[in-house]
């Protein structure tokens, strides 16, 4: 019988749960670490319990990532440990750079080999591409942009992974923003805000992931604010990565949004179903998962279409399932494994509900801000944008639209959808996001592109 969990080692795994979770995805997660259970943590090693029949696959798989994401949570003296088994990869692996908190050792597997690209992300690979090869030179900042779990965390490791590796010595740091506010805290409580100053401005690249976190923190902002400005100003690299456009981080401070804007601005569409099959089959040799029949990686494709962590997911249930069942991985398993969580797809019109919670969200709104009576710019521009859309999707009549938005009149409606023509013509960030909202609401549902 196994011993219970020491309170302080169940406090550690907490503390890496979050990360864990964003690395290897809900799906993912709750295959592979929902059976763990934390033992005992000594203030360096986290010791883990995992069912003997998937401990040696998951310290296999997943031993650096856990390595990792300790050093993140708990600090960069932190290892991993199954009880039980034997050392993990990650522990005889060297030690990453770590500086307040912050890592400087990046994902081996997020590479620029590994990255599968396609017509949704070629811009930004090449960005990328071109940024770590020339920090500094090529475009400064580089934002990406693209809505959770395609590839904008791969890309800024493959910039680190590049760099570290033909840079010539050049420093590079990584932090999400949310560990960039933590660490920022930690700073001012410990009277320690010079070093924290110097691990981020000291770097020639700097790499932030999800700065929509910024959102609403005063004092985080201001930080970031000099941090972007030091390292702008001295020729150093900034790549900054975001679920969102600049124009729509409406809780960030304009001038932010400004020096966002500065570089190149590119976004990462959902692949479409020839990328996902690739990305799908770039996987399954890595992992050498041996397929019975590769028709096994259409299914997979076909089930889930707009998230790669999602979509690898999807791929690791049914390797999972075959491992327990010890059945061949072939059309049969995918299917029946899929289906619970993943229906074959159907294509259907979105509702004017639909349109209402994908342009709220796009532009963190509430739906009830985008029905109200405001005339501001960062509510009455979105909710043209969703009349819109509501009209070319819906096939609704002008009144049944009006009033489901906050019970206009047809006038209002048309008058809604003649400003969004007009601006269409003049301003291509206008463009940018009705294409963005229109692949949300109609490509979820019948992608498949061959």
């Amino acid at each position: 019988m196994a011993l219970p969990a020491q309170p302080e080692a169940t406090a550690a795994w907490q503390a890496i749960e979050t990360e864990l979770r964003r690395q290897v995805g809900d799906s993912g997660y709750e295959i592979w670490f929902q059976s763990i259970e934390p033992r005992s943590w000594d203030g360096e090693l986290l010791l883990l319990q995992a069912p003997a029949a998937t401990r040696t696959w998951i310290s296999g798989r997943f031993g650096a990532i856990l390595e990792r994401c300790a050093k993140q949570g708990l600090g960069p003296q932190s290892r991993v440990d199954f009880a039980g088994g034997e050392e993990t990869p990650a522990r005889k692996a060297p030690d990453a750079d770590v500086t307040t908190g912050t890592l400087s050792g990046f994902n081996p597997r997020y590479c620029f080999e590994q990255f599968i690209i396609g017509e949704g992300n070629q811009l930004a690979h090449a960005a990328a591409l071109a940024v770590a090869e020339l920090p500094g030179q090529a475009y400064n900042p580089l934002f990406i942009y693209a809505p959770p779990g395609l590839g904008k965390t791969h890309l800024l490791h493959a910039i680190g992974n590049y760099v570290l590796s033909f840079g010539g010595g050049a420093t590079v740091r990584y932090a999400t923003a949310e560990s960039f506010t933590n660490h920022f805290i930690a700073a001012l409580g410990s009277k320690s805000l010079e070093a924290f100053k110097c691990a981020y401005r000291d770097a020639d690249v700097l790499l932030i992931d999800d700065v929509q976190f910024l959102a609403s923190k005063a004092r985080t902002e201001e930080e970031f604010f000099h941090t972007f400005n030091a390292l702008y100003e001295s020729g150093r690299q900034l790549v900054l990565t975001c679920d969102r456009l600049p124009r729509a981080l409406v809780s960030v401070e304009q001038r932010l949004r400004e020096r966002f804007e500065a570089g190149l601005v590119a976004d990462i569409a959902a692949p479409d179903h020839a990328t996902r099959v690739a990305i799908l089959r770039k996987r399954a040799a890595l992992d050498q998962i041996p397929l019975a029949d590769p028709g096994v990686l259409d299914v997979v494709a076909d089930r889930v279409t707009d998230n790669i962590r999602a979509l690898e997911g999807a791929l690791i249930r049914v390797v999972a399932y075959h491992s327990l069942t010890q059945r061949p991985i072939d059309v049969a398993l995918a299917t029946e494994v899929l289906d619970a969580l993943y229906p074959s797809p159907r294509s259907r019109t979105p509702s004017i509900d639909d349109i209402q919670a994908t342009v709220a969200k796009h532009f963190d709104l509430s739906v009830t801000q985008l029905n109200s009576s405001s005339r501001t710019s960062q509510i009455s521009w979105p909710r043209q944008l969703a009349i819109h859309l509501a009209r070319d999707l819906t096939g609704a009549s002008l009144p049944t639209i009006g009033k489901a938005f906050g019970g206009r009149n047809h006038a209002t409606v048309m008058h809604a959808c003649k400003r969004v023509s007009e601006r269409l013509k003049q301003d291509p960030q206008a463009v940018e996001e009705l294409d963005a909202l229109t692949r949300k609401l109609s490509g979820r549902h019948a992608d498949r592109d061959y």
